[in-house]
C-alpha cells in the first residue's frame, strides 16, 4: 500500500469513526437537505452548547462538515454538510406542492435557483425576494448565459405576492432571507451573494453550489 492509499485509508476511517456516534449521525441528516446554526441545531437536539461544539469539532476534523460566517448577523454561523457520496442520511423533507426559492433581492440567486429547479424538476417552482431590487442583477444574466442555463429573468418580485400554500416547500438562499423570515422557511441554504462582488468568479461559485444543492434535492422530492 502506497502513501497515497495509506492517506485516503486513514480519511476514510476517520469518518466512520466520526460517525460512529448517533447524535452525530443525527446532526448528519439534520443537514441533509440544508444548513443550520448551531443555536438551531442545539434547539432540535436538546444538548448544551459545549457538547454541541465538541461533535461539530468532530465533524469538522473528519471533513463531513463545514461552518461559515453568517452574511446578515455576523454573530451567527451556518453548518453545512459537505458532498460525499459515502455518507448516507435521511432527507428532511419528502414531498412539495411547490419550490419556492427566497433571498433578499430576488435579483440572482433566487432566480439562478428557481431556473436551475425548472431543469430538474416538474414540481413547479416559483422565486421572490424580501426586499425585492427593481432589476435581475447584469452578473446573474451574464453567468446563466455562460453555463447555458435556460435563463428568462423576471421582474424581482415580493414574497407576499408568491400566494404561499401550506404545501410550498419554503427554501432560503441568503442568509439576511433566513434571519428575517424567523423560521417561515423550511429550509436554508447559506450561499453568499455575489452582487457585491459582481466578479464572475463570485457568481460563478454562488450557481456551482446552487446547481448542486438543486439536483440533489430534486432527485429525493416527491410532488405532493
Amino acid at each position: 500500500m502506497n502513501d497515497e492509499q495509506t492517506a485516503a485509508g486513514e480519511a476514510r476511517a476517520a469518518k466512520h469513526a466520526a460517525l460512529a456516534d448517533v447524535v452525530r449521525l443525527h446532526i448528519v441528516d439534520l443537514l441533509g437537505d440544508g444548513d443550520l446554526s448551531p443555536g438551531e441545531l442545539r434547539t432540535t437536539l436538546g444538548i448544551s452548547s459545549n457538547l454541541l461544539a465538541h461533535h461539530l469539532n468532530v465533524l469538522e476534523a473528519a471533513g463531513l462538515v463545514a461552518r461559515s460566517r453568517s452574511e446578515a448577523d455576523r454573530r451567527r454561523s451556518y453548518v453545512r454538510l459537505l458532498p460525499d457520496p459515502t455518507v448516507t442520511r435521511a432527507p428532511t423533507v419528502s414531498a412539495a406542492e411547490r419550490v419556492v426559492f427566497v433571498c433578499t433581492a430576488n435579483s440572482a440567486r433566487s432566480q439562478l435557483a428557481a431556473a436551475l429547479w425548472q431543469q430538474a424538476s416538474s414540481i413547479p417552482v416559483a422565486s421572490a425576494g424580501t426586499h425585492p431590487a427593481s432589476a435581475v442583477a447584469a452578473g446573474a444574466i451574464a453567468t446563466a448565459r455562460r453555463h447555458r442555463l435556460a435563463f428568462t429573468p423576471a421582474t424581482p418580485s415580493a414574497l407576499t405576492a408568491a400566494a404561499l400554500d401550506p404545501r410550498d416547500l419554503v427554501i432560503t438562499v441568503c442568509d439576511s432571507a433566513h434571519e428575517e423570515l424567523a423560521g417561515a422557511d423550511q429550509l436554508h441554504w447559506s450561499i453568499p451573494d455575489p452582487v457585491p462582488s459582481g466578479s464572475d468568479e463570485a457568481f460563478d461559485a454562488a450557481f456551482e453550489d446552487l446547481a448542486h444543492r438543486v439536483d440533489d434535492l430534486a432527485h429525493r422530492l416527491q410532488s405532493a
